[in-house]
């Protein structure tokens, strides 16, 4: 293959992969836009005057979801469940989800599931759930999330018990025997453990930009490699072409005199 030809197949591929990579650049960096946006959402709503349990009923959890709730219902512990295989701060254990009702009756026959808090468990799933009640009325303050999206297999562990997989609504409910609200509360308070026993509130998820924008200096950073990398090529290609040492010398031609 001739010099020139090599150094237009190098370029034309160096120039896809630059393109890729400014595109994925710039995909990240809209990823952070949109991350950045909903952040400011999230502390609107956690900014925002707390809500009652009964204000809570019927509206729609995408508009109220990172609302602060205030809490005062009634714990079903016979019917606590525990979500299996979750850390904190490195260590193993469960979270507690206690299906509660409103002290005023507003919820009527309808329970809310509320994430308590983690308890250490060296299996994942295995606690003592009388030590860890707490008072029969429960008065706390709460943010509202959402029940994950579905997922295949099994919601409750083979080994049975009330240890829970996956945070499954319809099993949740099934397994609680009461139907079930469509968020799950998560109690806020002390996120630092003082007792194996005793549960200890989950902290909220962090507020940050995540890792987007590094991602997108990643992208730049490869798309600038390509084309340093083929800048390198084409001059190397083109020294060699006009170095007259780089030239193949040709044998003289001979005569032959009868």
């Amino acid at each position: 293959m001739s010099s020139r030809r090599s150094v237009w197949w190098f370029g034309l591929v160096s120039a896809v992969a630059i393109a890729v990579c400014v595109r994925l650049g710039f995909w990240q960096l809209s990823r952070l836009q949109e991350r950045r946006t909903q952040n400011a959402i999230v502390e609107g709503r956690g900014a925002a005057p707390p809500l009652t349990l009964a204000e809570l009923q019927g509206q729609d959890t995408a508009v109220t979801h990172w609302r602060r709730v205030r809490v005062e219902g009634v714990a079903d512990y016979a019917n606590e469940m525990v979500h299996a295989t979750r850390t904190q701060n490195g260590s193993p254990g469960v979270h507690l989800l206690t299906p509660i009702r409103p002290i005023d009756g507003s919820w009527g026959d309808t329970a809310i599931v509320l994430l308590r808090g983690y308890l250490y468990a060296p299996d994942g799933r295995t606690v003592d759930l009388d030590k860890a009640r707490e008072a029969d009325t429960l008065r706390l303050d709460a943010l509202v999330t959402s029940f994950p999206p579905p997922r295949p297999g099994m919601a409750r562990m083979r080994s049975g018990g009330r240890a829970m997989r996956l945070m499954d609504r319809d099993t949740l409910a099934l397994l609680m025997q009461q139907p079930l609200g469509p968020m799950v509360l998560l109690a806020l308070g002390d996120t630092i453990m003082t007792d194996i026993v005793r549960p200890t509130r989950v902290p909220p998820p962090a507020i940050t930009d995540g890792p987007h924008l590094s991602y997108a200096l990643q992208w730049f950073g490869f798309a600038t490699v390509f084309a340093v990398g083929f800048v390198v090529f084409a001059r190397g290609r083109k020294r060699r072409g006009t170095d007259p040492k780089s030239q193949v010398p040709t044998a003289p031609a001979t005569s032959h005199t009868p």
